[in-house]
């Protein structure tokens, strides 16, 4: 009985994780909903209800060790800044992955001897508690690093958007600063939101809104934001070359998304011939087996 327990909650396990690592993929109005939803203000509900999680609390005593090993590093700390997540909520988060990654194997070891009274040693189970902290340990980062690549595409393709409404505005005879203002005003999204958010602040600080949109691209490591703000803030003594340089700027960018959706086309297209790969050599074992036994019982 105790091996039957053992093998089903070994099999949760391993479906829990293949779920964790391949989640199922979100329907399209999920991500239309996602795109027009305005942001949540900072001190939302949703972010309350996230401070109070039991995980958290009990992370939250280990955090300044994981800050000694190194944590957040850089990129780390940007993919952040792209997803709203609390820092000290993603380290938490990290600590308790990898306690429950060091005190796994020594609870299957100790039901191993209990119930089937299989001596494991201690070296397997010390070994595998370190590799498995190590890799639970760096899934939440993995889990992280997807979804800030997810948004840093909706902020290239918000900016996009941007880039092409302001040069209509342009072309109607408003001013930089104008026309970019009613551009960013159209969009829905968080990526709008975060676009609005720093040319308000340069709004009420009397900057350039330049500086705040090159420290948003910085914040968030978009660079085609950060290239946006070193065109417009060389276009702010050059005003006559502001329409071709945006338009050029929008072009390269709508070519780039083209390119990425080809390669992701491709790369799914070679994904969906693995399977028929397998279930083609499945066939010739299934149908080459005999014939490879009738001969070997021969000899």
């Amino acid at each position: 009985m105790i091996v039957i327990l053992l093998g089903a909650l070994f099999g949760v396990g391993a479906t829990t994780l293949v779920y964790g690592l391949r989640p199922p993929r979100p329907a399209l109005t999920d991500i239309l909903a996602t795109l027009n939803a305005p942001c949540q203000p900072p001190g939302s509900p949703v972010d309350a209800a996230d401070e109070m999680e039991w995980a958290t609390r009990l992370g939250r005593r280990v955090v300044p060790l994981v800050r000694a090993l190194g944590f957040p590093t850089a990129a780390l700390r940007a993919n952040l800044a792209v997803c709203g997540t609390n820092e000290e909520h993603h380290l938490a988060g990290k600590a308790v992955c990898a306690t429950a990654g060091l005190i796994t194997p020594w609870v299957a070891t100790l039901l191993l001897r209990l119930g089937a009274d299989v001596e494991a040693g201690w070296w397997m189970p010390l070994a595998g508690s370190i590799a498995l902290a190590a890799v639970l340990f760096f899934l939440p980062d993995l889990t992280l690093g997807r979804q800030a690549e997810r948004r840093r595409r909706e902020m290239r393709h918000t900016l996009s958007l941007v880039l092409d409404l302001t040069v209509i505005a342009l072309a109607g005879g408003a001013g930089v600063q104008q026309a970019l203002a009613q551009a960013i005003a159209a969009p829905q999204g968080w990526a709008a939101g975060k676009l609005r958010h720093a040319l308000h602040v340069a709004q009420l600080t009397r900057t350039s809104p330049w500086t705040h949109l090159d420290e948003l691209g910085r914040q968030l490591a978009v660079a085609d934001l950060r290239e946006l703000a070193s065109t417009l803030n060389l276009a702010g003594t050059e005003g006559a070359k502001v329409r071709g340089s945006l338009g050029a700027k929008a072009r390269a960018m709508r070519r780039r998304r083209v390119s990425e959706s080809d390669g992701a086309a491709q790369a799914a297209t070679e994904r969906m011939s693995l399977p028929v790969m397998g279930l083609f050599t499945a066939f010739l074992l299934l149908i080459g087996y005999p014939a490879l036994a009738h001969v070997l019982s021969m000899t």
